[in-house]
């Protein structure tokens, strides 16, 4: 038997239920994990409370990732007692996740731990923190370094941009954090941030495609309006990656930024990304990634909690990053 966060589908809304399970309720893999910890990421909130789409079948335990060692593999790849982190392939989505306290899944979802890295900092990282420094690779590919301007981080209260102002500010970079909850500003200048600004200021509808230029990259995980004030207001040259859509999925904008300022905007997906981007982003993250910053944006629950921490990302009110530890 393992537990798990099983989801049920209700009446309008799934139902959620800390359960014991057989083991043979397990879906297909060729390698079997003892999960310790898990996360609480926004999609994690839309599976949860939402259900579908984001759940595509049930009963589903949801979870997008994971980490803990191997107990069975018949994947050359993983030996039992390797220690592993996995985020999305439609874990928690289409095929049983990490909010339990065993997973079964296709060893080439997987990436070892790398050294230095234990399973409850792995998900204190998380896929947030993966997909942060998915778009930090991104716009540093694309040519931004710390010399030619700020970056502006939205959403930067949250997991993403948490620790997108931290690793961003390690690099040296001037970071401007965008957030909609004021009182968390000492918290982000604690990050790194060297200013913080109010959403506002990227919110208005329909805004004119360019504006005055002010950053000379972004990382977004807030898309819509802001996504499009953002392109507006991003310098000639500079570099924008979208990797979210709290505000929503639309884009209200021209094509301006793009063929008057020559702005590049790059998308950022942390789902089905190559497994040598996942080695390099993680690699990356445990010899980068300021371990007392990440602390201070994290905390840890247990299954039971999970319900009403996904409620509470959906309305904007998680900071930074929530462990979950699977056997509390």
């Amino acid at each position: 038997m393992l537990r798990a966060l099983l989801l049920k589908e209700g009446d309008g809304a799934p139902v959620a239920t800390v359960s014991e399970v057989d083991e043979s309720g397990l879906p297909d893999g060729d390698v079997t994990v003892d999960v310790t910890h898990s996360t609480v990421n926004y999609k994690d909130g839309l599976a949860v409370v939402r259900g579908k789409p984001v759940v595509r079948s049930f009963p589903m335990v949801p979870g997008i990732d994971f980490a803990g060692t191997v107990s069975s593999s018949s994947n050359p790849a993983f030996r039992p007692g390797d220690s592993v982190v996995l985020n999305g392939f439609g874990v928690g989505e289409g095929h049983w996740g990490g909010y339990a306290t065993r997973a079964r899944v296709k060893g080439e979802w997987l990436v070892s731990l790398p050294a230095g890295l234990d399973a409850a900092t792995a998900m204190a990282i998380g896929t947030a923190g993966y997909t942060a420094m998915l778009c930090v690779m991104a716009i540093e590919r694309a040519g931004a370094d710390p010399t030619k301007g700020d970056v502006l981080v939205t959403g930067a209260a949250g997991g993403v941009g948490s620790v997108a102002v931290s690793l961003l500010a390690s690099r040296g970079y001037r970071v401007i954090a965008s957030t909609g909850r004021p009182e968390e500003a000492d918290y982000l200048r604690g990050l790194g941030a060297a200013e913080v600004i109010d959403r506002s200021e990227l919110s208005t509808a329909n805004p004119r495609p360019l504006q005055a230029e002010r950053w000379a990259a972004a990382i977004d995980a807030v898309g819509s309006h802001t996504l499009a004030n953002v392109l507006a207001t991003t310098s000639y040259g500079g570099i924008v990656a979208a990797c979210g859509l709290a505000q929503g999925g639309d884009l209200p904008t021209s094509v301006y930024p793009f063929i008057i300022r020559g702005v590049t905007l790059i998308g950022v997906d942390s789902v089905m990304a190559p497994l040598a981007i996942r080695r390099e982003a993680w690699d990356r993250l445990a010899a980068e990634l300021d371990r007392t910053a990440l602390a201070a944006m994290t905390t840890t629950v247990g299954l039971a909690e999970v319900p009403s921490v996904c409620a509470s990302i959906l309305d904007g009110g998680v900071r930074g990053r929530v462990v979950v530890d699977v056997n509390a």
